[in-house]
């Protein structure tokens, strides 16, 4: 029998150790080591942190921290060059993410994903189910004849490839299935890899692999450090579908698979809905977190209208800073060409900032130490029209400084918005003369 590695960062944290990723990612969240150790122990937080792979800036998602953002990017069958990817997770890095997934479908995905994985100082995610299926294909074979085997090879070589955290759709089961014979979806499912699994179950009438052999999926975690990040395949794929009988039967199977990996020492985090109306997303959050335990919960969004193609960022980052503040801890960002294309270099600066955005003002309202402390920043910064360090403080400094000069007026106090009518000044100058006070006439 093949002896059990050596304690896993949970199980570490469990007997109190503080590892060198707790301790570097409690020093940039401006916590106490010990204070992060326990939310680890707890399963309330993860440190996504693959044994292969050195990570030079390792961070902490979970309870009580800043809310991260991820970015996605990666290659397709119609584009499947890495260079416009490398680039794009250039920018995305640049523009503040603090993880990133490869999504590749197309080219030399195992290239593909170690030039990503050498130029990534962040954590680094994938779905493994995908080169699975590409393979498939490739082979010359029909999606729904991969084998077993193909599946858990493709999750093995990407943690030998120094994966930090691995989407894995572990709740799409029998019983999920059977609630689509009572279920008044319009889209389905929605999830590529959920998809994948969905067709092969059906084809082959038989359990979901990843599902039945949860426990060789443990193994493979474990051994590598990967956190597992529970995914959501049967999540709503527009707002009639929000909150139906299959997403929540699902996310009562990962709430059950989240207690075996932590008895198996293994760190998970849950992913949860993309379309979600404004007035059930919170009641989607404290859901996740009653039904699995108080792991971290990782939203794609969740948008909030299904109509604004070209804008998804922007219905992303609303829904993204309600989910947040109500308790979401990973925000996946959307970018504008979602439902639309693959994501340009510009579109991929567009979704981290929206995300930013959101996560920030999630922030503020969750009481995150020092997230107030910067809005506070600016506006003594604007109270004094300092525009150089109104712009340093800004989430998008690079967009913040071409817009004031484009402005015309880039040396004068004002803007063009008021100019010499500039409130600000004018209160100013009132400030200047004395104030009437109460019996001064």
């Amino acid at each position: 029998m093949k002896s059990r590695p050596l304690m896993t960062i949970k199980e570490q944290a469990q007997k109190g150790i503080i590892t060198p990723e707790i301790e570097t990612c409690a020093k940039n969240e401006g916590i106490d080591p010990e204070k992060l150790c326990k939310l680890v122990a707890e399963g309330r937080a993860v440190v996504p942190a693959n044994k292969k792979f050195k990570l030079a800036k390792p961070c902490a998602v979970g309870a009580g921290l800043r809310t991260k953002v991820n970015a996605n990017i990666g290659t397709s069958k119609d584009l499947p060059d890495v260079e416009p990817e490398l680039e794009k997770l250039k920018v995305a890095l640049e523009a503040g993410a603090d993880a990133i997934m490869d999504l590749s479908t197309g080219g030399p995905i195992d290239e593909i994903r170690k030039k990503i994985r050498e130029n990534c100082p962040v954590p680094l995610g994938t779905v493994p189910i995908y080169q699975a299926a590409v393979e498939a294909v490739e082979n010359k074979k029909p999606i729904v004849e991969m084998t077993v085997r193909d599946m858990f090879r493709a999750v093995e070589k990407h943690a030998e490839d120094g994966v930090d955290f691995m989407t894995i759709h572990c709740g799409v089961t029998r019983t999920v299935l059977e609630r689509f014979n009572y279920s008044q979806r319009i889209l389905g499912v929605v999830s590529r890899g959920g998809s994948f699994l969905v067709e092969w179950m059906v084809y082959n009438n038989k359990e979901n692999p990843f599902y039945e052999h949860f426990d060789d999926l443990l193994a493979i975690a474990r051994e590598y450090e990967i956190t597992l990040s529970l995914g959501d395949g049967i999540r709503p794929g527009c707002l009639a579908d929000a909150t139906d009988g299959p997403q929540i039967q699902e996310l009562i199977i990962l709430g059950e698979l989240t207690l075996r990996a932590w008895d198996a020492g293994v760190q998970v985090m849950i992913e949860g809905p993309g379309h979600v109306p404004l007035d059930q997303i919170e009641a989607n959050i404290k859901l996740e977190k009653e039904l699995c335990h108080g792991a971290p919960f990782y939203v794609l969004g969740p948008l909030v209208t299904d109509i604004a193609p070209g804008y998804d960022h922007i219905g992303c980052a609303i829904g993204g800073a309600i989910a947040a503040a109500a308790g979401a801890d990973f925000l996946c960002y959307v970018t504008p060409a979602e439902h639309l294309r693959l994501p340009t270099i510009e579109d991929v600066r567009e979704g981290v900032i929206a995300a930013r955005i959101a996560a920030h003002a999630a922030d503020i309202a969750k009481g995150i130490p020092g997230a107030m402390e910067k809005d506070i920043a600016m506006a003594k910064a604007r109270a004094k029209l300092d525009w150089e360090e109104q712009i340093k403080l800004s989430i998008d400094p690079e967009k913040a400084r071409r817009y004031r000069l484009e402005g015309g007026v880039s040396k004068g106090r004002a803007c063009t918005m008021c100019g010499e009518y500039c409130a600000i000044k004018v209160f100013e100058r009132a400030r200047k003369k004395k104030f009437f006070v109460r019996g001064s006439e």
